[in-house]
């Protein structure tokens, strides 16, 4: 069963195999990794995850994991400042061997409830313009696409999800334990 959790030391040998999968020069979304983190040594990862720890008041970092295995990454940048303009509220990537089991839609769903949290109203996504996978994942979760642009990656579809306000907890969900007959 996958779960989310915070980036961690941990899982270090798991998330550098994650890493060797891509390959080298290709770009990890999700992970919050620059051209200039130096990953490879213990110090090099501490150092990472520690400036990923810096930007937790904006920004939440989560791997993909399960058991032991480091499947993917997805963040959620929490302000709309320039670099979301361009890159996104949400960016997620999973490892090309964990791919097409429906794991970054679930990662997805689980970001979009987070901005909830966060008290987000909509969250903007962009992905690559041809990256049929990632599309579909977006509108999997509600994404209409707003645009066609051109980035510092190439050209982009960028799209929006609208998060919907969660009905409260009624008294009968809170007796029976489970959600009441409108939310099945």
């Amino acid at each position: 069963m996958p779960e989310l959790i915070e980036p961690t030391e941990r899982l270090r040998a798991a998330w550098l195999e994650a890493h060797a999968e891509w390959g080298p020069g290709v770009h990890e979304d999700g992970f919050g990794l620059l051209p200039t983190d130096e990953v490879d040594s213990a110090a090099g990862f501490a150092a990472w995850l520690g400036r990923l720890g810096d930007h937790s008041g904006r920004c939440t970092y989560r791997w993909i994991i399960e058991g032991d295995r480091v499947l993917g990454g997805i963040a959620l940048r929490h302000e709309f400042d320039e670099f979301v303009q361009r890159a996104g509220h949400i960016g997620y990537g999973v490892r090309p061997s964990a791919r097409r089991r429906g794991l970054a839609s679930w990662a997805l769903g689980q970001m979009v409830d987070e901005a909830r949290l966060l008290g987000l109203d909509r969250v903007l996504l962009v992905c690559e313009a041809g990256n049929l996978a990632s599309a579909a994942t977006i509108e999997r979760q509600g994404g209409i696409r707003e645009a066609y642009g051109d980035t510092t990656h190439g050209a982009a579809w960028r799209y929006w999800i609208k998060i919907a306000a969660r009905e409260p907890l009624t008294d009968e969900f809170v007796a029976l334990g489970r959600p009441p007959r409108s939310f099945i």
